[in-house]
This record gives C-alpha cells, sequence and structure tokens, in this order.
C-alpha cells in the first residue's frame, strides 16, 4: 500500500505536467470548408532571403524553409504551427485579397490557453492586414491565463498575411507590378 502511495506521488507531476492534445477540426476539412469542397492543388512557398529575414522578425525565430499552402482566385489558406508556451499550436488561417478573412485553432497541445480557440478571440483577426511595420491593422486583446497562446495565434496570423503577399494568389502585388 505505501509503495503505491509513493509510486502515485513520483508520478503525479509528470501527469499533471502533460499537454493536452485537442483536435478541434481536422486540417484538410478546413480546406475544404474555405474551397467549397473544391481544393486546390497543394502550392509551396520557398522564401527568399528577405522574406525569411521578415519572417524571422514576425516570429521570433527561424522560419521553416517552405510553407504548403492552397490558393484560388486571390484567396489562400494556410495551415500553421507555433509553440505558445511549450508546444505547438496548429491554426488555419485564411487570406482573401490580403486581408484575414477567418482562423481556426485547429489542434491544441499546450496545457493551458484553450480559450483561443472561441469565436469571441479568433474573430478578432477578421479584416486585418499588415501595415508597412509587419504589424495588424487592428488590436487583438489578450485572454487572462492564454497570452503566450494568444501571442503565438498573433504571430501565426502576421506571418500568413506576409506569406499571402509572397504568392501569385495575390492580385494586388501582380496588378501594381503591371
Amino acid at each position: 500500500m505505501i509503495i503505491g502511495i509513493i509510486y502515485i506521488f513520483i508520478c503525479l507531476p509528470a501527469w499533471a505536467g502533460e499537454a493536452t492534445h485537442l483536435v478541434y477540426q481536422n486540417p484538410e476539412n478546413y480546406v475544404a470548408d474555405h474551397f467549397e469542397g473544391r481544393v486546390p492543388d497543394t502550392r509551396t512557398l520557398w522564401p527568399s532571403a528577405d522574406l525569411r529575414q521578415d519572417l524571422t522578425q514576425i516570429l521570433g525565430h527561424k522560419p521553416g524553409l517552405r510553407f504548403k499552402y492552397w490558393g484560388a482566385e486571390g484567396r489562400t489558406v494556410w495551415v500553421l504551427d507555433e509553440v505558445g508556451k511549450d508546444r505547438p499550436i496548429t491554426a488555419g488561417i485564411v487570406v482573401d485579397a490580403g486581408k484575414i478573412a477567418d482562423v481556426q485553432v485547429l489542434v491544441f497541445r499546450e496545457s493551458r490557453g484553450w480559450e483561443i480557440k472561441h469565436n469571441f478571440f479568433t474573430r478578432q483577426f477578421a479584416q486585418m492586414w499588415l501595415d508597412d511595420e509587419h504589424d495588424l491593422s487592428g488590436r487583438v486583446d489578450n485572454i487572462t491565463g492564454a497570452t503566450l497562446s494568444v501571442k503565438a495565434m498573433t504571430r501565426m496570423a502576421k506571418a500568413a498575411l506576409l506569406l499571402h503577399a509572397h504568392t501569385s494568389q495575390n492580385t494586388s502585388i501582380l496588378a501594381n507590378a503591371r
């Protein structure tokens, strides 16, 4: 009996620190939802040195070598991962004509901060764009106890907008280049 109690006290801290793994929406379904079931082919964006530098400034770390996205008719969908406190948060972000059309938490792996999945939080990003300093055009309210998760979502939103601006789906860049 005593050995069982000692075992519980030794293992309890490990169990208590386990992150939750909550899948709110499958990334493939998220993409399909935003293209009315006609999902375009997956595309890959290989960031230039300048874009990598800008992404490093936004994310606070070096970005991956490539980014997968789906795009058609001026709209791109990005499924990005960013660490909140300890574990990655997977978000889906839709950018339409250079503005955010939708943000959703798809998979949440942190032990706290899950409140960012709610519509009251994600709808704050709607219609935001990046200004010249790579800041969002509007304010994102924090959630007490979820500060690091909020910051991770904000970084992903900024990154998606910046990445969108470097794709062929960004019609405003193509129009200005002519």
